[in-house]
């Protein structure tokens, strides 16, 4: 679900992106230069959008994006070994922090934030304010906050399944979980990278009855970081569909199946 450029080549040719206006992206630290403004604008209205293609697709065909709620019966992260610099002990909420000042720290930063911005949190008023202020630059976060807010409406809800307020039916269970498969620097500077993160969305409602089966669907998003007095925070992220694999021959499990999996087992901080 999920608000770059640079898009070269994501699996092929025939597949789907969202293209952003660059935007006045030197200006993240403080810049002056006044037309900046309305271009930031622009760029969050449509990080808006970007992120929302995944949810609103999903909706369509019985679904929503991924990631994992908050609350108290939520299974814990725990880390992974990562291949270098070792993973983040922080949170700002539910979100992981204090990501190295490198290319390292920018990727862990990125697969974390794939993460955080699939996750049901963002179909929750208050934990998506939360989680926006968490994961984005000060400066675009207001009004990124209002588009969301008129994005995420009843109708969206009830295309996907789920309560006015963003929670499951009684007697379901809204699965809702990223799972980064890999991420790659497409540029760095000291304030400055751009990543690409591949992941797998895993997305519904399961239980007795439910109309919203979890499926899959593969996405890569770009994010455009910028480094702050708060580490390594968005600028802007696009979301492009694939590399998608070719499906296995694996028995489809039943919803209560998947809803004790999503109950039993914990998600993970990602590590570079």
């Amino acid at each position: 679900m999920s608000p770059g450029d640079e898009h070269d080549g994501y699996g092929g040719s025939g597949q789907t992106r969202t293209r952003l206006p660059e935007g006045n992206t030197g200006d993240v630290h403080g810049g002056t230069r006044r037309p900046a403004r309305s271009s930031r604008s622009l760029l969050a209205g449509l990080g808006v959008v970007a992120l929302l293609v995944a949810a609103i697709a999903f909706a369509n065909r019985g679904g929503t994006p991924a990631g994992t709620s908050p609350s108290s019966d939520t299974p814990g992260k725990a880390a992974t070994a990562p291949t270098g610099t070792r993973p983040v002990t922080d949170t700002d909420g539910t979100v992981p922090t204090g990501y190295a000042h490198d290319e390292q720290g920018a990727q862990s930063a990125a697969a974390n934030y794939a993460v955080a911005l699939g996750s049901t949190d963002m179909y929750q008023k208050g934990p998506r304010e939360a989680l926006i202020r968490s994961v984005y630059a000060p400066e675009v976060v207001d009004g990124l906050l209002k588009r969301y807010d008129a994005s995420y409406s009843p109708e969206l809800m009830a295309a996907t399944g789920l309560e006015p307020n963003g929670t499951a039916p009684d007697g379901l269970t809204f699965v809702a979980r990223t799972v980064p498969i890999g991420t790659k620097v497409t540029s760095y500077s000291a304030d400055k990278a751009t990543v690409d993160v591949w992941y797998v969305n895993l997305t519904g409602l399961a239980g007795e009855g439910s109309t919203k089966p979890v499926t899959s669907a593969w996405f890569t998003s770009t994010q455009k970081l910028s480094w702050t007095t708060a580490g390594w925070r968005i600028f802007s992220t696009s979301q492009a569909e694939g590399p998608t694999p070719v499906g296995g021959d694996d028995r489809a499990s039943a919803a209560d199946e998947i809803a004790e999996a999503v109950e039993q087992y914990g998600g993970f901080t990602y590590a570079r």
